[in-house]
C-alpha cells in the first residue's frame, strides 16, 4: 500500500525498513526511503551494483556511521566497489598524513571493507573491471564514475555521496527517481562542435577543455554533444578522452551525464536523445581555447614544480601512451616531482608489461588507493604544477593552494623533462 506521500515499498523493503533484516539493514533503509521521500519518488527499484565514495576520510561522522553498520552486523547485498582513500597502503611513504587523519582513515577503509565491499580503491572501477550491463540501475557516487557509468557505459545511476552509496549497496535499493527515469536522460541541450578543427580534436588536452566548457554551459542539465569524430575506441573518441571530458564537467559544474551523438550508447542518432524543448549552441575555437585557459591558474611562467598525472586514475592504455613518450627519452628534472595515480588493478598490469618501471626509470613515482589533490602527498613549497587533466586543475588550487597549468600528456612529459613548463600552443592560435 501507498504511504501518504505516495511511495509504494514491496512485502520485503517493507520488511526491511520494519527491522526484521536486522537493525543495520534498517538504519539503510530509513535512509533510502528518505531520499525517496524527499525526491517524491513513487517507488524503489533494485539496482545491480553499488560504488561507494565514502572510504576518503573527511571527519569522524563518516567513521561512525561505517562503523557502526560494521557492529549492527551490516553486509552489501550486491557487488559494492570502493573510491579512492585517505592512504596510499601499497606505497605508505608516499602519503605525509598527520597521525589522526592516517589512523582514522586506515580505520574508515577498514570498515568498508569488513562490510564486504571490494577494495579496488579507485575513482575509475570502470577500469577494475566493473562495468555494469546497459539499461541497468546502479548506486554510484564519485562524480567522474557516475558521469562514466550513465554516459558511457548507458547504465543509470543518480548523484549519490557519502551515506547514501553504501546505504544503497546494503539494502540493493535506491529511490527509482533522477536519471533513473528515462525521462530525465533526455538532452536539454545541444553543443555542436562541427566548426573545430579536427586537428585540434585530435589533441588530448581539448577533451577536458570540452569538459570545462560543458561543465559551464550545462550545470546539471543533460546535454547532447554533436561534431565530434569518430566510433568509440576507432579514432578520435576513446574511453581516455570520455574520462577526461566527463570529470571535468562533473567538477566544472554538476554534469551526470551526457551523450556523444554516433558514440555513446543511448544516442545514436540526436533525435535519440533530443528533448522536446531542447536549445542549441555553436562552439567555436574560441570558446574551446577559453575554456582550456580556466584550467590554468598560474600566470604567465615557466615556473615548475611537479606533474600530476591520473585523475580521474590512469588506465592502462594511458600508462602506454606515457611509456611510448618516455622512451629513448631524458629523465625528468631533478626539479620536478612527478606523480602517476593509478589503481591496483591497473598497476599490476602497467608492472607486467614495463610501463611502470618505464616511469620509475624517468624519475617519477607511482601512487596507488588515493590521489594527489585530496591527500597530502605533494611536498611543502610546492608552488606550480602541470597536469593533462582537467578534474585536478579544477581542484588543486582551492584543495593544495597552488597554481595549475593544463598540458597534454606530451607537453607533461616535455616539461618534466626541461624543468619548466612547455606547451606547443599552435593548435590553438
Amino acid at each position: 500500500m501507498p504511504g501518504d506521500d505516495g511511495l509504494v515499498l514491496t512485502a520485503e523493503e517493507q520488511s526491511m525498513l520494519a527491522g526484521e533484516r536486522g537493525p543495520a539493514t534498517a538504519m539503510c533503509m530509513r535512509l533510502i526511503v528518505g531520499v525517496a521521500r524527499a525526491n517524491e519518488a513513487e517507488r524503489l527499484v533494485p539496482i545491480e551494483s553499488a560504488h561507494a565514495d565514502g572510504c576518503l576520510y573527511h571527519g569522524v561522522a563518516g567513521l561512525e556511521f561505517t562503523e557502526r553498520l560494521v557492529t549492527l552486523g551490516a553486509r552489501v547485498r550486491v557487488r559494492t566497489t570502493l573510491n579512492v582513500g585517505s592512504l596510499d597502503l601499497l606505497h605508505p611513504g608516499l602519503v605525509r598524513a598527520d597521525a589522526e587523519v592516517a589512523e582514522n582513515g586506515r580505520r574508515l577503509m577498514d570498515a568498508h571493507v569488513a562490510l564486504g565491499c571490494e577494495p579496488i580503491w579507485s575513482c575509475a572501477p570502470y577500469q577494475s573491471g566493473h562495468r555494469p550491463t546497459e539499461g541497468s540501475h546502479v548506486a554510484w557516487a564519485e562524480s567522474n564514475a557516475i558521469a562514466f557509468v550513465n554516459s558511457v557505459l548507458g547504465a543509470r545511476t543518480d548523484r549519490y555521496g557519502d551515506f547514501i552509496d553504501i546505504a544503497a549497496g546494503v539494502v540493493g535499493r535506491v529511490p527509482y527517481s533522477g536519471l533513473h527515469l528515462r525521462r530525465n536522460r533526455a538532452a536539454a541541450l545541444v553543443l555542436d562542435f562541427s566548426a573545430i578543427p579536427a586537428a585540434l580534436l585530435d589533441d588530448d588536452v581539448a577533451w577536458p577543455a570540452i569538459g570545462a566548457l560543458l561543465g559551464e554551459l550545462a550545470g546539471t542539465r543533460v546535454a547532447a554533444l554533436t561534431g565530434l569524430p569518430g566510433d568509440l575506441n576507432d579514432g578520435g573518441v576513446t574511453e581516455d578522452r570520455l574520462k577526461a571530458l566527463g570529470a571535468t564537467a562533473a567538477s566544472a559544474g554538476g554534469v551526470a551525464l551526457f551523450h556523444v551523438v554516433g558514440v555513446t550508447p543511448e544516442a545514436p542518432t540526436l533525435d535519440a536523445v533530443l528533448g522536446p524543448e531542447a536549445t542549441t549552441v555553436p562552439v567555436t575555437a574560441h570558446d574551446l581555447k577559453r575554456a582550456r585557459e580556466r584550467l590554468s591558474t598560474a600566470a604567465a611562467t615557466n615556473s615548475l614544480d611537479a606533474v600530476s598525472l591520473g585523475t580521474p586514475h590512469f588506465s592502462l592504455a594511458e600508462f602506454a601512451a606515457l611509456a611510448l613518450e618516455l622512451r629513448g627519452g631524458a629523465s625528468f628534472s631533478s626539479s620536478v616531482d612527478v606523480f602517476v595515480s593509478t589503481s591496483r588493478a591497473v598497476l599490476a598490469e602497467a608492472e607486467a608489461r614495463g610501463y611502470a618501471d618505464a616511469v620509475r626509470d624517468a624519475g617519477g613515482r607511482v601512487l596507488t588507493d588515493t590521489c594527489t589533490y585530496v591527500t597530502p602527498v605533494l611536498r611543502d613549497g610546492i608552488r606550480t604544477v602541470m597536469t593533462n587533466s582537467g578534474k585536478w586543475a579544477w581542484y588543486a588550487p582551492a584543495n593544495l593552494g597552488i597554481d595549475t597549468v593544463l598540458g597534454s600528456l606530451a607537453e607533461c612529459v616535455a616539461s618534466a623533462r626541461a624543468g619548466r613548463v612547455v606547451r606547443d600552443e599552435r593548435l590553438w592560435g
